[in-house]
C-alpha cells in the first residue's frame, strides 16, 4: 500500500480532551474518526487491525466447535417484551418503528434473538450441545461515552450463545469458553485477570470478566495476594473483622445530638469510633418501595449487592419528604422503631461484629446510644451488602485483598434457563421424550475495546507499538530522497514484498523530511521499519529497525526478504 494513496493520514495535534492514550494515538495515527459522541468511523488502518483481531477470535471460536452466523440488527420489540427486558435492562434501548407500524429495538445484546432462532427448529438432545456466535454491531445508549473506543454507544461485538441439556453439561462448555478466551487474549498479547462479576441485566446466576490491568480502565477488581480469589468490586466478598464483641450490651439510651448530618459529625459529638456508628441508607426502588440498608459506620454499602438482595432494577436516594413520611428524619435515621410494613430493612453482615452501636433516633437532634442488633431492631434480610476494599481479608481470612484497575475485554455468563423459561417454545426433546428448556450460556468480546486495550498496553511516548499478530501492516518501508537509485530500489523492494505477500506500507511521499516520515512511522506503530536512502545504498543495504527497539542495523538488500521471513516465523 502506498502511503500517498492511503485514506486517513496522521495529524500532529489533537484535542486536549483526548487524555486516554489509545484515543489520542488511534485518532492521531489515522485509525479512527468520531462521527457523533460514542460512535466512530473505523478508517482503513483501523479496519486492518480490527479484521486481524476478528480473525484470531474466529479461529479460536471455531477451534472450540462454535459455529458462526448472524442475526438482524433490528430486534422485534415483542421479543424483548417476552423476557420483560424492554424496560429493565441496564442501558436505555433505542427503538424505531417501520412504515407498517412494527416496533423494533436496536440490538444491545442478542439473547432473545438467538433463543428465537433456535426455537424455530425441532431440537432433540442428540443435537446438543451447540454454540452459535456472531460478529455484529451493538447499540447501547450510554449515559456518558468516554475514552475513544473504551466506552462507546455503537460497537462491534463477538457474542456467542451455548445451548445445553442441563447444568452439568453446561459447565463443560463454560470451562471450554473460559479456556478459549484465555487463548484469544494470549494470542493478542493481553494478559488477563479472570474475576467474578455481576450478571446485571443479562441474567443468570454467575459470570466472569476478563480484565486487562490498566489505569485507564473503569473496572475495579479485588485480587487476593495469594492468587486464590479475584472479583469485581460489585460482587467481591470479604471477611468482616470483629470489633468489640467481648463488650457487654448496655441499656439503650436516647440523648440530645446537636450535630450535622454527616458521619464525621456523629464521631466528633460522641467521641466514639466511626466503626461503632450505625450507617443508615434509605433508598427507593423503581416500584416506589422504601428500603433501609444498614451497615457498620466504617464500611460502604454496595448498591449492586443491595439490588440483588431486594430484587430491584434501580435504586435512588429517598427524598426528605419520603423519609419523613415513614416517621424518620434525614440525617437521624434509625432502624429502631421503624415500621416494617412501610420500609423493607436490610442489614449487612457487619452488624454482627459490633456491640453498642450509636446513631440517629428518627428525630432531629436526637441520637441513640447502645443500639444492639437483634435486641433493639431486626431486619428482613441479613446479607452481604458491603463494598470490599483494598486491605480487607478474603472471606476465608487467609489472604489480603489488593485493588487493581483494569479494562474489561471479555465476559462469560451462565444464563441457565433464565430466557428459555420466559420465551414460549424454547424447548428441546430430551432422552425421556419430555420437552425441557435449554440450559444456556453467553460469551462476549468487544472488538473495538480490545483494539484500544492493545494500544493501552503497547505504546511509548512516540506512538503505538503493534504486536505482530494485529499490526495493520508488517513492514513500514520508507524512501528518503528522490534520486533515481533510491526510487528504483524502494519501488523494487515494495513490489518484491507484495509478490511475497508480505504486508507493507510504503511511504513514497516526496518533499517530506526524514524526521516527519520517522515520526509518522513511530506513531502508526508497524513492527518493522525499513529505510532506503543514498546512505544505505552505499553498502547495497537497507536500514532495519524494530518498532520500540533502539537498535538500528543494516541488512543487505539481497538478504532482507529472507530476514523478514525468519522474523515472521519467530
Amino acid at each position: 500500500m502506498l502511503y500517498s494513496r492511503l485514506f486517513g493520514k496522521t495529524v500532529k495535534h489533537v484535542s486536549e480532551e483526548m487524555t486516554v492514550v489509545s484515543h489520542k494515538y488511534l485518532y492521531q495515527g489515522g485509525f479512527i474518526r468520531e462521527s457523533t459522541a460514542g460512535r466512530y468511523y473505523s478508517l482503513p488502518l483501523g479496519m486492518r487491525v480490527n479484521d486481524k483481531i476478528i480473525k484470531v477470535i474466529e479461529e479460536e471460536m471455531d477451534r472450540a466447535g462454535a459455529q458462526k452466523m448472524i442475526t438482524p440488527v433490528l430486534h422485534p420489540l415483542e421479543l424483548w417484551e417476552e423476557t420483560s427486558r424492554a424496560k429493565t435492562v441496564g442501558f436505555e434501548l433505542m427503538t424505531i418503528q417501520d412504515r407498517r407500524g412494527a416496533k423494533f429495538v436496536l440490538g444491545g445484546t442478542a439473547e432473545e434473538m438467538m433463543v428465537d432462532v433456535v426455537r424455530k427448529f425441532n431440537v432433540s438432545y442428540k443435537d446438543l450441545p451447540f454454540n452459535i456466535y456472531q460478529f455484529s454491531q451493538k447499540f447501547r445508549d450510554e449515559l456518558r461515552a468516554r475514552g475513544g473506543l473504551l466506552r462507546v454507544r455503537e460497537f462491534m461485538m463477538k457474542d456467542a450463545y451455548s445451548f445445553d441439556r442441563d447444568a452439568q453439561e453446561f459447565e463443560k462448555e463454560y470451562q471450554k469458553m473460559w479456556e478459549t478466551y484465555e487463548r484469544i487474549f494470549e494470542r493478542l498479547g493481553l494478559k488477563t485477570i479472570v474475576v467474578e462479576s455481576d450478571n446485571g441485566y443479562i441474567g443468570g446466576e454467575y459470570c466472569h470478566e476478563f480484565i486487562v490491568e490498566s489505569e485507564m480502565g473503569e473496572s475495579k477488581v479485588l485480587v487476593a495476594q495469594d492468587g486464590s480469589y479475584a472479583a469485581h468490586e460489585e460482587v467481591a466478598r470479604f471477611l468482616r473483622d470483629a470489633k468489640n464483641l467481648t463488650e457487654k450490651e448496655k441499656p439503650l439510651q436516647e440523648v440530645e445530638a446537636k450535630r450535622g448530618n454527616k458521619m464525621e459529625d456523629g464521631v466528633k459529638l460522641h467521641k466514639l469510633p466511626l466503626w461503632q456508628q450505625l450507617k443508615d441508607f434509605m433508598v427507593v426502588d423503581e416500584n416506589g418501595r422504601l428500603i433501609l440498608a444498614l451497615i457498620r459506620g466504617d464500611r460502604e454499602i454496595n448498591e449492586t449487592k443491595l439490588k440483588h438482595v431486594v430484587k430491584a432494577n434501580t435504586l435512588r436516594h429517598a427524598t426528605e419528604t419520603e423519609i419523613r413520611a415513614v416517621d424518620s428524619e434525614p440525617g437521624f435515621i434509625s432502624p429502631v422503631g421503624v415500621n416494617h410494613k412501610k420500609v423493607l430493612v436490610v442489614g449487612d453482615l457487619s452488624l454482627k461484629t459490633v456491640r453498642n452501636f450509636y446513631g440517629g433516633a428518627n428525630r432531629k437532634y436526637r441520637d441513640l446510644l447502645n443500639v444492639n442488633y437483634g435486641r433493639d431492631f431486626t431486619v428482613e434480610f441479613e446479607a452481604d451488602i458491603g463494598l470490599a476494599k483494598a486491605g480487607d481479608l478474603t472471606e476465608d481470612g487467609k489472604s489480603v485483598l489488593d485493588e487493581k484497575r483494569g479494562i474489561e475485554v471479555g465476559n462469560i455468563f451462565q444464563l441457565g434457563t433464565h430466557y428459555t423459561d420466559l420465551m414460549q417454545g424454547a424447548l428441546f426433546t430430551d432422552q425421556d421424550g419430555k420437552s425441557k428448556p435449554f440450559y444456556m450460556g453467553c460469551y462476549g468480546i468487544g472488538v473495538g475495546r480490545t483494539l484500544a486495550t492493545i494500544v493501552e498496553k503497547y505504546h511509548d511516548d512516540k506512538g503505538i507499538i503493534w504486536p505482530k499478530i494485529v499490526a495493520p501492516y508488517l513492514i513500514h518501508l520508507i524512501q528518503l530522497g528522490n534520486s533515481k537509485s533510491v526510487l528504483e530500489v524502494a519501488v523494487g523492494l515494495h513490489r518484491q514484498l507484495e509478490e511475497e505477500k508480505i504486508e507493507v506500507l510504503y511511504d513514497d511521499r516526496e518533499n517530506v523530511s526524514a524526521g516527519e516520515k520517522f515520526a509518522d512511522a513511530d506513531l502508526i506503530g508497524i513492527p518493522i521499519r525499513l529505510v532506503v536512502s543514498e546512505k544505505t545504498l552505499k553498502t547495497s543495504a537497507v536500514e532495519w529497525k524494530g518498532r520500540g527497539e533502539k537498535e538500528v542495523k543494516l541488512v543487505l538488500l539481497k538478504k532482507v526478504i529472507g530476514e523478514i521471513k525468519t522474523w515472521l516465523k519467530e
